[in-house]
Formats: C-alpha cells, structure tokens, sequence
C-alpha cells in the first residue's frame, strides 16, 4: 500500500482516512512554524480535514491508486491551503445549504459549508486532473 509523501510545504495521501492523521501533524507543524496561532490553526486544520475527506470519498471514490494532494504557503498575512483530488469535480452552485429544513437531519453535505464559515476565502476549480479547492485565512 501507498504511503504518504512529504516534500517541502506538500504532503500527498492515497485515498484513504488513514491518513488523516499524517495531514493534520503536517499541517500543524507548519503552521506552528509560521507562528499561527492555535485556534486558527484549529480553524484550518477542521477545514482541510473536510476538504481532504471530502477528496476522497466524493472526489476520488476513495480509489487507492488515486491521491489527495495538500500544499500550504505563507503569502505576507495570510496562509494559503491548495487540496486537490484526482476525481472528475462538481459544480459548487449545486451544493445544497445544510441548514435548510429538509437537510437538517442529513449526516452528509456540511463539509464546503463549515470551511466557508470558518476560512476568509474559498476558491473551488475544476483542473485537468481533478478538483482543486484553495482556502486562505488571514493570520
């Protein structure tokens, strides 16, 4: 089975929540290093958490040859988060809210909902490879 790769501010996970784990110590170590503050490395690291989750079930169908791909980057005040998985994308204007009433019981769908409440911006494209969603919060 596949392992997750590290190199520099990239870390790149098989579609797998096993490695969970492995995407939040990176993420926390880097952010640590920039000198974050620790609620709003709680606040990225809840968000990455949905979008890499999101990847891999929805994105990838959680194919183990398929991969989920983190970059993070330091850009003056605000930290930048690229995920991108290999899957074939959806149209975020179809995103149905989680808190109308007929969704409120649903256990799915309040992933994009909580990153967007909890990041300042929120980019979703489709690549050539996949879906690519790119967050920023300012620090």
């Amino acid at each position: 089975m596949k392992k997750p790769t590290i190199v520099d501010n990239t870390i790149r996970i098989p579609s797998s929540q096993d490695y969970l784990a492995d995407v939040d110590g990176f993420l926390e170590g880097i952010l640590r290093g920039y000198g974050v503050d620790e609620t709003v490395i709680a606040d990225i690291a809840i968000s990455v958490t949905e979008l890499v989750i999101n990847g891999i079930i929805h994105g990838n169908k959680s194919d183990p040859d398929k991969e989920v791909t983190v970059v993070i980057s330091k850009k003056n005040s605000h930290i930048e988060i690229s995920v991108e998985d290999q899957g074939t994308g959806f149209n975020p204007d179809e995103i149905e809210s989680p808190i109308d009433e007929r969704n409120l019981l649903k256990e799915v769908g309040r992933g994009v909902f909580i990153v967007r409440s909890l990041m300042d911006k929120i980019d979703i494209n489709k690549t050539k490879r996949g879906t690519r969603i790119i967050i920023s919060k300012e620090i």
